[in-house]
């Protein structure tokens, strides 16, 4: 193990009074659903449905940078009108997480490689989906973290309406100010603004 990951790995398991904690009144950090309740926040990463198939984070809290937060929110007003709504997989991620999620998939095409980071690690990354009004999520052709062909944008070997929703979330966050990546259709990147790798962790009380 090099000696960058034993150190990121080290501060994970510090005392937690060593911990950096994001301030409860913080300006650069937003907590979504405080800003919209209605938007559903399903954390996979904070239960064991995940392709890692363990807890990784301590409570499953959707923190942004306030700028991508106020975007993400908008984007999902616009899709209230349709009757519909977003949900979120994850947002901000500490890079400790990152280490764990690199050392079980250690693929960039589909784990950011800690060392460089990820908008993930800069709070300008979501992962996520559509609902419809009773929160179902939209058919997507795969779940969440599906490590294939099938979850690629540019694949269309898919039934016409999982081609619509996955359109349909494209334009919606391409319209509010994020990139998608070619090989997760659930993977938006805030490209108004970039912002620097964090470490700090949020609060479960």
């Amino acid at each position: 193990m090099k000696w960058l990951q034993l150190f990121s790995l080290l501060l994970w398991f510090l005392p937690t009074a060593a911990q950096k904690y994001i301030p409860a009144d913080s300006k650069e950090w937003l907590d979504l659903q405080a800003l919209d309740a209605t938007i559903v926040i399903d954390i996979r990463y904070a239960t064991d449905n995940n392709f890692m198939k363990e807890q990784v984070y301590d409570c499953g809290r959707c923190y942004l940078r306030a700028e991508v937060a106020r975007a993400i929110v908008r984007a999902h007003q616009h899709l209230q009108k349709q009757g519909l709504g977003l949900k979120m997989y994850d947002c901000y991620r500490p890079r400790p997480i990152q280490w764990k999620l690199w050392n079980k998939v250690p693929n960039p095409n589909y784990v950011a490689d800690p060392r460089k980071g990820s908008m993930h690690n800069r709070g300008s990354a979501v992962d996520l989906t559509i609902v419809d009004a009773r929160g179902k999520e939209l058919d997507m052709g795969t779940d969440y973290d599906y490590f294939g062909k099938e979850g690629h944008h540019d694949y269309t070997d898919l039934p016409k309406p999982v081609i619509k929703n996955r359109e349909l979330l494209r334009q919606t966050m391409l319209d509010f100010g994020f990139q998608w990546i070619r090989t997760e259709w659930w993977h938006y990147s805030y490209k108004s603004k970039s912002y620097p790798l964090a470490d700090v962790l949020w609060r479960c009380e």
